[in-house]
């Protein structure tokens, strides 16, 4: 049982345990009756628990809810923290109504692809500051947790292991022929430097929403000196942007063969 789990059961025991002690003074009381029905039965002093249970019930739900301890927290719920990472493609987002220091909470629904390749659709609830809301467009690939049991919901990634949000990537790539085992031992074992776009060309060809491109680019060597090379990538819509001319690319190559480079565009692109 989860800590958001034990927190809520406590809150409503407390909440049935705090009325039925109400309602018990009432019913049973037997002290003065001057005035007929005692009125001192149904206030007095028991009306604190009540009181406070009822205070207390719904901030403890709100606070438990799903995105609200990760905001304020800044990681990933405990359920989650170790939930395998898997890869979600924005579909849509909607407000919930709810808010925390006036930023609101966001249902993000999403297309994941988990770590065996299936794919399933689920949900995320988190709190986005209003500069972000705007980067939160359809077709928006971010890392998730999700748990192969419990696929209806997930949470983003929050806790900032890049490695493991590329290694899911990757993963998913070579599953759909994005890229070759060979590209990602370049962009493991690779030297990394700079390369400029300087061309750029769109064959057509597109696969799993995925267009390729080709570009040639103008790398930087560590001692200073350039060259040039050309290279193919298949990227998503949300990433075109990143490769339009004149941008500034992080490459990877190995210094035996500088033919063969690889680019490396980030998950949330």
């Amino acid at each position: 049982m989860n800590v958001k789990t034990i927190a809520r059961a406590i809150a409503a025991a407390f909440l049935v345990m705090a009325c039925g002690y109400y309602l018990l003074h009432g019913l049973t009381y037997d002290g003065p009756t001057d005035y007929g029905q005692s009125i001192l039965a149904w206030v007095g002093p028991q009306m604190a628990l009540p009181i406070i249970a009822l205070t207390l019930t719904p901030i403890v739900f709100a606070f438990t809810g799903d995105g609200i301890l990760s905001a304020l927290t800044g990681t990933n719920s405990a359920e989650y923290r170790h939930a395998r990472i898997g890869l979600g493609t924005v579909r849509a987002v909607r407000h919930t109504g709810v808010t925390l220091n006036h930023q609101p909470q966001l249902r993000i629904e999403l297309s994941v692809e988990g770590a065996d390749g299936k794919v399933f659709d689920s949900v995320a609830k988190t709190v986005v500051p209003h500069h972000q809301i705007a980067m939160l467009r359809p077709g928006l690939v971010l890392p998730v947790r999700y748990l192969p049991h419990r696929t209806d919901r997930v949470e983003l990634d929050l806790s900032g292991d890049q490695r493991a949000a590329q290694h899911a990537m990757n993963e998913a790539m070579l599953r759909k022929g994005f890229t070759t085992r060979g590209k990602l031992d370049i962009a493991e074992r690779g030297i990394a430097a700079q390369g400029v776009v300087q061309t750029l060309s769109v064959p057509g060809e597109i696969r799993d929403g995925h267009t390729k491109v080709v570009l040639g680019l103008a790398i930087t060597r560590p001692d200073g000196s350039t060259f040039t090379a050309r290279t193919e990538k298949f990227v998503p819509p949300t990433a075109v942007g990143h490769v339009q001319v004149g941008r500034i690319l992080r490459v990877h190559y190995l210094p035996q063969d500088e033919s063969e480079v690889v680019i490396a565009i980030p998950v949330s692109a």
